[in-house]
């Protein structure tokens, strides 16, 4: 089964890393962060892949055409014809069609470009600044057993500040630190869809709409979308702020997302 990655955005937000590269190619412990995104399906068995270029799309081209160099030990004799040894390598058995789906193109048009390359009833789509410890095998199962067309990975973001209890003599009567917002749930990408959901874009350019408003929207009018309930971890790479912090979780060793050896 194949696994499209969203990586084609401008990264505006996190202008500091991506004046330079696009966002999926900021680092998180020496590695692009769509490189720990790659490495989490690959835990579970899924190692296709199908990445939406758009913004400095070359350079994850070159990152992924040089990839088995940047992870084997050489020996370059320059004399013979720039001879090339290999001693051993890291490199996993990744299998990936870099697809240019335009600079402007919003994220379903960039979906819509990939259609032909889908050749199996199911896929999965996720965006290539999210990091989580998300059962994929166990999301995939979910999805095969309600039987619509799409279904979404839910959790409930963690409040950024404390909450206070405020009487009616302004004395406080409850304080909650940094707790989980219980009444809503967001989208965390981590999509199984199947391929049906192509009908949507019905032979129309979608270059100017993007997936998170009108093809969901139409999933759920329909009754054709279903929300996997994920507890556990789940961050976005959406400023440098959580750059830093995902940053400081892998260099700790606390990086809940990293599940294999």
């Amino acid at each position: 089964m194949k696994v499209v990655i969203f990586a084609g955005g401008l990264g505006t937000r996190i202008s500091e890393e991506t004046d330079i590269r696009p966002k999926p190619m900021v680092e998180i412990g020496g590695k692009p962060i769509i490189w720990h995104i790659m490495k989490l399906y690959h835990h579970y068995g899924f190692n296709e892949f199908i990445i939406c270029l758009g913004y400095k799309g070359y350079v994850i081209k070159e990152y992924f055409m040089n990839y088995f160099l940047h992870n084997s030990n050489l020996t370059i004799d320059i004399g013979k014809n720039n001879q090339v040894e290999i001693h051993n390598t890291h490199s996993e058995s990744f299998k990936i069609s870099l697809i240019e789906t335009g600079l402007n193109t919003k994220t379903a048009g960039r979906l819509q470009q990939i259609e032909p390359y889908i050749d199996t009833e199911d896929f999965m789509l996720t965006y290539g600044d999210g990091l989580s410890n998300v059962h994929i095998k166990e999301l995939l199962k979910f999805h095969q057993q309600h039987g619509k067309i799409a279904t979404v990975t839910a959790i409930q973001l963690e409040s950024r500040f404390g909450g206070l209890g405020i009487g009616t003599q302004n004395e406080v009567v409850a304080f909650r630190e940094k707790s989980k917002d219980e009444s809503k749930w967001i989208n965390a990408g981590f999509f199984v869809l199947n391929k049906k959901v192509f009908r949507l874009f019905d032979n129309r350019d979608m270059s100017s709409v993007m997936w998170e408003d009108e093809p969901l929207e139409q999933l759920t009018y329909k009754n054709e979308l279903r929300a996997y309930k994920h507890t556990g971890f789940w961050k976005c790479m959406d400023a440098l702020r959580d750059k830093i912090e995902l940053e400081a979780l892998w260099q700790k060793q606390q990086a809940p997302w990293k599940l294999w050896i």
